[in-house]
């Protein structure tokens, strides 16, 4: 279900008592072999390297690429090394360095980066100055969390895992796998529509019918067996027509409704005005819950001993911390830890790179690049995923993990490059369900 992935302090220990020459050349050769295959057509090789490891392995690289007829050169080249900083960079770069970065930059030829790109926090994916913008990374042994994680994912390019004869070890981060849908219950022969998973989801306000439309679709599409939407009474007759398999209740009802449920998705198009309400549902029910959209709004610090999701995105999880969006996406594995310490739960922060964070454990990341998801209403997809695994019975943070995963196969199913809707989505869960089948 998981790939480890290596923060520095993470991969020093895991080359403790190693021949540190033997692992330089190594990493050399398979940066080397990789410079060959992909740019075979490169004579000119322009090399930065610094003082340290890094540099060691960009220097035993150029040695091989020297002896096959490449010219290596510190500038004009038509391709770029960049072996200058490595997975020991904790702040920004200093000035020179960063001059450095900002010609490699500029120079117009691909830039094959070693290990990580230079200004990239290897530990974290933060870039507190100038990084270079690689188009490959060869990184050595595994994955770094500084390569899976934004904005540190979006200057690596494609990642080159290179083998240089190092044991994998338990790491604190992970890396969530298509594999993790294997833990998804399936309905079985003696299940029944609720026993497979009964959802309720509250919201569907006047003009936000198709959220809670969405969250509904999904949750059916995710195999939940029956699905109920308490919505306002004037949305009722739109809902009627939009989602004929789901029962509909008043918004009054949503507390007899809930005795039905097994679990809840609070909040797709339930307006800001009903804070009180997703309160009372946090506080006064025993059921496993889903907040996201409206429900976050003004959302404090709850007391709950059942399994409960949040599912922000940067904007309001920035607004639940009290900072501004931007700040959430240049650090977003401490925004992360701050809010599972400040509300106690599971949290998915979404977004590229998607993370899941919960109290006590090691945050996971969907390394998957899914561009298509930029559009209005997967957020409403994924909270009647992960609402449907919670009814399931799925521990919160493998529900929030494994909903994360399905919607990023299914948004992959599609044969549209471009143009995708939130309802392609729901209509591709069941097939990325059964991606292995």
């Amino acid at each position: 279900m998981f790939q480890p992935l290596y923060t520095a302090d993470e991969m020093r220990a895991a080359e403790a008592g190693h021949d540190v020459d033997e692992l330089m050349q190594r990493a050399g050769h398979a940066v080397a072999e990789e410079a060959l295959r992909r740019f075979p057509d490169a004579r000119r090789i322009e090399l930065h390297a610094g003082k340290g490891a890094n540099g060691g392995d960009g220097r035993i690289a150029a040695e091989i690429l020297r002896a096959q007829g490449r010219e290596v050169a510190d500038d004009g080249g038509d391709l770029v090394v960049d072996a200058l900083l490595g997975t020991g960079l904790r702040d920004a770069p200093r000035e020179d360095s960063a001059t450095v970065i900002e010609g490699i930059n500029a120079s117009g030829a691909p830039v094959l980066a070693v290990d990580i790109p230079s200004g990239v926090d290897a530990s974290t994916g933060e870039v507190g100055g100038a990084a270079v913008r690689a188009d490959v990374t060869v990184t050595m042994h595994g994955q770094k969390v500084g390569l899976a994680v934004g904005p540190g994912r979006f200057h690596c390019g494609e990642v080159v895992v290179a083998d240089i004869g190092l044991a994998h070890r338990e790491t604190e981060h992970a890396i969530i796998t298509h594999e993790i849908l294997r833990a998804v219950p399936r309905k079985r022969p003696q299940d029944n529509k609720y026993s497979a998973g009964a959802v309720l989801v509250v919201g569907g306000a006047r003009g936000m019918t198709g959220a809670a439309t969405l969250a509904a679709r999904a949750a059916y599409r995710a195999d939940a067996g029956y699905v109920t939407i308490a919505a306002p009474p004037e949305s009722l007759p739109v809902l009627e027509g939009l989602v004929v398999e789901a029962v509909k209740r008043p918004l009054d009802d949503v507390f007899e409704a809930a005795e039905r449920a097994g679990a809840l998705a609070i909040g797709p198009g339930l307006g800001r005005d009903h804070r009180d309400l997703v309160w009372r549902l946090l506080l006064e029910t025993t059921l496993p819950a889903v907040v996201d959209a409206d429900g976050l709004h003004e959302l404090e610090p709850f007391d709950r001993d059942v399994p409960t999701v949040l599912t922000p995105h940067s904007g309001e999880l920035g607004q639940l911390l009290g900072e501004e969006s931007a700040w959430v996406e240049a650090h977003r594995l401490e925004a992360l830890q701050r809010a599972v310490d400040r509300y106690r739960c599971v949290v998915l922060l979404k977004g590229a790179g998607t993370l899941v964070g919960a109290p006590g454990e090691g945050p996971l990341v969907l390394a998957v690049d899914v561009p298509a998801l930029a559009t209005a209403g997967t957020g409403d997809v994924l909270t009647g995923i992960v609402a449907a695994f919670l009814a399931k019975g799925m521990e919160p943070r493998l529900a929030a993990a494994a909903a994360a995963a399905a919607q990023a196969i299914a948004a992959h199913r599609p044969a549209k490059p471009a143009g995708l809707v939130a309802g392609d989505v729901v209509e591709a869960l069941p097939a990325a369900l059964q991606w292995d089948a």
